[in-house]
C-alpha cells in the first residue's frame, strides 16, 4: 500500500520539507511577512489565545465537515485562498493545487499574479473555482480581467483591497527575490544551493517555454518576471474605492466577495455596494505590521454585517483546531494560504493533497473531541478566551501587593 504522508503529519512537518527544497529567497517571501512580522506573530497568537470548552458525553459518531457555500455543497469548511507563487514552488504548480483542491471537492482560488493562465487551470484542473484580483489604476485594464474570468465560468470573483502600495519586506531586498527579478550573488548562490528546484522548475520552464510570466495579465503588460517594465504593471491601485466595487458588482453576475476587511464599517459598506460576501484577512501578515489579527477581528464583523452576507476567514491558519475556532466564532469557512503552498513546495499535486488530508482529519478530530457532531453544531459556547495579563511594574505591583496584603488581613 502506498505511503501518501510524504513523511509528514502536521504542516509544520511540509513546511519544513519546503524549507529545505526551495531556495532561501522564494521560501522567505512564501513563508514570512513584513517589517518586524508583528502581524504575522499576532495572526498565531490570536488562535492560541483562544481554547476549547468542550463537551463530553455527545454522540459524535456521525459527524460530518460539510458545509454550503453559495448554495453549493462543500465536504469541508475551508477553501484554497489565492497565492501567487505555487507556480514557482513546483513546476505548474497552480495546476497541481487547483487538482487537489478539485479533488477534496473544496473551491480553489485562482490569484491574479499566477504562472498559469486562467483558462489553462479551468480546462485541466476543473472543480469549483474562484478567481482573484487587483485594480490596477486603468480600471479598463481590470476590467478585461473580470471578462476573461467570466467568459472562462469562474463562480466567484474576490476582490482585494488591502493592497493599496507596496509592503515593505526588507528581508526581500536582502535575498535579491524581487519583482522585476535579478540574478545576483545572493540570489544564485541560494538557487545553486538547491539544484533539485534548479533542474525541476526553473530549467523545465525555460526549456518548455521560457521564464515564467504572470499569464493572467493583458498582453499589454504580461512580461517575464525579469522584465525591467513589470515593475510598472506591479503598481497597485492606490486609488481603489468603494464606488469601484459598485463597478464590479454591475460587471460581475457571479459570486463578489471583499478580501482585505478588518473593520466592521469596511464590512457593512461592502455589503451596501452588493458584496457577496467579505473575507476577514491582514494579508497573511504580509502587508500592514502591527494590523490586528483576523480571528480578533471577525467577531465584530459578524455582529455588523453577519446576518447580510457571507463572512469568512484568513491568516494564521496551521491545524485543523485553528479551522474549527474560526467556525465556531461564527465564520462560514476559512481560507487556507500558506499551508497548502508548503505542500505544493513540497511535493506538488500530492503535497497539497497531503496538506488538505492533514487539515481534514486535524479539524475531523477536533470536532469529535469537543462534542460537535457537525459544522452547524459549532457556536461560541465552546470557546473560553483566555485573558492575559501585563507584568505588573512600579506603582502597578506595589498596588497589587497592598490589595492582597488587604485581603489577607480581611481573611485572617
Amino acid at each position: 500500500m502506498a505511503d501518501n504522508t510524504l513523511g509528514a503529519y502536521n504542516i509544520a512537518d511540509l513546511r519544513e520539507i519546503a524549507r529545505r527544497r526551495l531556495p532561501k529567497g522564494m521560501f522567505e517571501f512564501v513563508d514570512r511577512g513584513t517589517e518586524d512580522e508583528l502581524a504575522l506573530a499576532n495572526n498565531r497568537a490570536g488562535f492560541e489565545r483562544i481554547k476549547f470548552r468542550p463537551r463530553t458525553l455527545v454522540d459524535v459518531s456521525g459527524r460530518n465537515q460539510e458545509i454550503t457555500l453559495f448554495g453549493k455543497k462543500s465536504p469541508l469548511p475551508f477553501v484554497i485562498g489565492p497565492t501567487g507563487t505555487a507556480g514557482l514552488l513546483w513546476y505548474q504548480g497552480e495546476i497541481g493545487l487547483a487538482r487537489a483542491a478539485a479533488a477534496a471537492g473544496i473551491p480553489f482560488t485562482v490569484a491574479l499574479n499566477s504562472m498559469t493562465s486562467m483558462e489553462t487551470i479551468a480546462e485541466r484542473a476543473g472543480g469549483r473555482l474562484w478567481f482573484q484580483l487587483y485594480m490596477w489604476s486603468d480600471r479598463a485594464l481590470s476590467h478585461e480581467i473580470v471578462a476573461r474570468a467570466k467568459a472562462a465560468g469562474f463562480e466567484a470573483l474576490i476582490i482585494t483591497v488591502d493592497g493599496a502600495v507596496a509592503p515593505n519586506r526588507e528581508y526581500g531586498h536582502r535575498n535579491g527575490f524581487e519583482m522585476p527579478f535579478r540574478f545576483n550573488r545572493h540570489n544564485v548562490a541560494g538557487v545553486l544551493a538547491r539544484p533539485g528546484w534548479l533542474f525541476n522548475v526553473l530549467l523545465r520552464y525555460a526549456l518548455a517555454s521560457g521564464i515564467p510570466r504572470f499569464e493572467n495579465y493583458p498582453p499589454e503588460v504580461m512580461d517575464k518576471l525579469t522584465a525591467r517594465t513589470l515593475k510598472r504593471s506591479f503598481l497597485k491601485n492606490d486609488s481603489l474605492n468603494w464606488e469601484d466595487i459598485r463597478t464590479l458588482r454591475k460587471l460581475w453576475p457571479g459570486v463578489l466577495m471583499v478580501k482585505g476587511i478588518l473593520h466592521p464599517q469596511d464590512a457593512a459598506l461592502a455589503a451596501d455596494c452588493g458584496a457577496d460576501a467579505v473575507i476577514v484577512s491582514n494579508h497573511g501578515g504580509r502587508m500592514l505590521d502591527s494590523s490586528i489579527a483576523p480571528i480578533d477581528a471577525l467577531p465584530e464583523v459578524l455582529d455588523a454585517v453577519g446576518k447580510r452576507l457571507t463572512v469568512m476567514v484568513d491568516s494564521g491558519v496551521r491545524r485543523g483546531s485553528d479551522v474549527v475556532k474560526a467556525l465556531a466564532l461564527g465564520a462560514q469557512a476559512v481560507l487556507i494560504g500558506r499551508a497548502t503552498l508548503y505542500g505544493t513546495a513540497a511535493a506538488g499535486e500530492a503535497g497539497a493533497a497531503r496538506a488538505i488530508a492533514i487539515l481534514r482529519e486535524e479539524t475531523d478530530r477536533v470536532m469529535a473531541l469537543i462534542g460537535a457532531r457537525n459544522v452547524a453544531a459549532l457556536n461560541r459556547e465552546f470557546l473560553h478566551f483566555a485573558v492575559t495579563q501585563p507584568r505588573d511594574t512600579g506603582h502597578a505591583a506595589v498596588e497589587t501587593g497592598l490589595r492582597g496584603v488587604e485581603a489577607l488581613t480581611r481573611i485572617g
